[in-house]
């Protein structure tokens, strides 16, 4: 399973909506604004021009354009670290401040049920696309299956 698969399993409003929730704030902050706007070919990047520019990121996603997915994922991820920390903590998967070794092992953390789990603490605290996202990344980076975690409606 590839990552534009994970962006690609939203509707086209959930796929806006992880769009919307990008902050330029934090794209500055970890200095991934320039090279975000340089991977979504846009002159100027801003909350309006991302959501008009949403149709054609799905098309290049669908080509299984993955620097587009690993650089949007990223976007999405580091607007949302309080989440990532708090998923974490829940979890007990060692990190620091949301980013952990590359090299961790999370087996032990990932015990079976561990989506769902996660879906249910916090379906409350944060919107259900994002939450949705992130379980499907932690799925891809440190589950190692091909199993995607999607909610019961």
């Amino acid at each position: 399973m590839q990552l534009s698969e994970v962006f690609l399993r939203f509707q086209e409003d959930a796929f806006k909506q992880l769009l919307r929730s990008i902050s330029m704030g934090k794209l500055k902050t970890y200095q991934l604004f320039e090279r975000l706007k340089t991977r979504l070919h846009l002159h100027k990047l801003n909350t309006e021009t991302l959501r008009n520019a949403a149709p054609r990121l799905r098309e290049r996603l669908a080509e299984h354009d993955e620097e587009l997915a690993t650089d949007l994922s990223q976007a999405i991820l580091v607007s949302h670290l309080d989440m990532i920390v708090a998923v974490l903590n829940f979890l007990g998967i060692p990190h620091d401040d949301g980013f952990f070794a590359k090299d961790v092992d999370a087996t032990p953390y990932l015990t079976e049920g561990w989506q769902a789990r996660v879906f249910e603490q916090f379906r409350n605290d944060y919107p259900l696309p994002l939450l949705t996202f992130y379980i499907n990344h932690l799925t891809l980076e440190l589950a190692q299956t091909q199993a995607l975690f999607a909610p019961a409606a």
